[in-house]
């Protein structure tokens, strides 16, 4: 979606705070207000609302949750999970436009700085002597004009209030600063944290580091024979929920732009994968071209059956030619182990950044 920059400047004579405001199950919850009668029931929205074919969960109501359906789980296992759920399809469309409303609606809050991160959740840059008051009036607009409800975490850093808000929901309000952060993060595990996954929890946990207490408190070069110069130091960082706490409302712009595609019945043939990688390439080209940036990296993502993913990478000369481009994919394309049925192609172009685009450390969700 498009990320739109603030339209008002200017503080509310208090403290500067950050907001971090997400979106309580908000694929679910769109497709709740379309139909009411599903109100209070489990709802799983994913492929084309279908169990017997190969989909995976795009996101589960509150009730789904509860007997263990997540997103990214193969369709027809939460199915199997919750006989009575309701299914249905993705409408992406449906959910641009609502989070197109619920962005503008943050835009005109008083004093408000907006950073769209995704779909259902911004930061929000304020001065206020009651950031509670500001959230919860944020919160009661975003209702009103959406019906749709939020969750809001305060902090000093965008870090402190992106992890506040998962002690929010469901339509909450939590603050954290430097003032408590160890109190109520200290002893969770490090993959709690806003971009420490698992992997890099694992990571950390070889080096005996397993709480963001034991994080916060590690010397940041004592982590640059693993990570690196840059990105140790920022993991210790974000153990002791420090960095920016400013939101930045420079336009977005996207690093790369990515398609994927399930197949129905496993590929086996090289004829079918090659045939599957040359439509992807013309989608994410199709995609590309809207940039006018030239591609300067690929990614190949191949899903064997029954369920391993493998991703091959490649930094290519900057190009937009577009049969440049399908001649590198086919070139990567060697890397997929032969006689091996795959059940999903997935393909990734990064483009080179203008000059002025933002830089800076803040996690991104997603991605492969």
């Amino acid at each position: 979606m498009g990320h739109p920059t603030s339209g008002h400047t200017g503080g509310m004579n208090g403290i500067p705070w950050v907001l971090h405001v997400d979106l309580d199950q908000f694929i679910a919850a769109v497709e709740v207000l379309r139909r009411p009668e599903l109100a209070g029931r489990p709802v799983i929205v994913g492929g084309r609302g279908d169990p017997t074919e190969r989909a995976v969960v795009s996101t589960a109501s509150y009730e789904a949750r509860a007997f263990g359906v997540g997103s990214g789980m193969p369709l027809r296992i939460a199915a199997r999970k919750v006989p009575d759920a309701v299914i249905l399809p993705v409408d992406q469309e449906a959910y641009l436009a609502a989070s197109e409303m619920v962005m503008a609606t943050l835009l005109v809050q008083p004093g408000a700085t907006v950073q769209v991160l995704g779909w259902d959740e911004a930061f929000v840059g304020t001065e206020t002597a009651d950031p509670e008051g500001y959230a919860r009036r944020v919160q009661s607009a975003v209702l009103e004009r959406t019906q749709l409800h939020c969750s809001v975490g305060i902090g000093d850093t965008l870090v402190r209030a992106k992890v506040a808000t998962g002690f929010a929901k469901p339509a909450g309000v939590f603050r954290l600063t430097a003032g408590n952060w160890l109190e109520v993060m200290g002893e969770r595990p490090t993959k709690d944290l806003w971009g420490v996954g698992s992997k890099v929890s694992g990571r950390l946990a070889k080096l005996g580091i397993k709480t963001v207490a034991a994080l916060a408190a590690v010397d940041p070069q004592d982590l640059v024979p693993e990570f690196g110069p840059k990105m140790g130091p920022w993991y210790a960082e974000l153990g002791r929920g420090e960095g920016a706490s400013v939101v930045d409302d420079t336009p977005w712009v996207a690093r790369g732009h990515s398609r994927e595609t399930t197949f129905q019945q496993d590929l086996t043939e090289p004829a079918q994968v090659e045939e599957a990688l040359r439509e992807l390439t013309a989608r994410v080209l199709g995609d590309v071209s809207s940039e006018g940036r030239p591609v300067i990296g690929l990614t190949l993502k191949v899903r064997y059956a029954p369920f391993v993913t493998k991703t091959h990478a490649r930094k290519i000369p900057s190009t937009s030619d577009a049969d440049e481009v399908l001649a590198r994919v086919l070139t990567l394309a060697a890397e997929i182990e032969p006689g091996h049925p795959i059940r999903l192609l997935g393909l990734r172009a990064e483009m080179a950044m203008p000059d002025d685009a933002r830089k800076g450390h803040t996690p991104t969700r997603g991605g492969w």
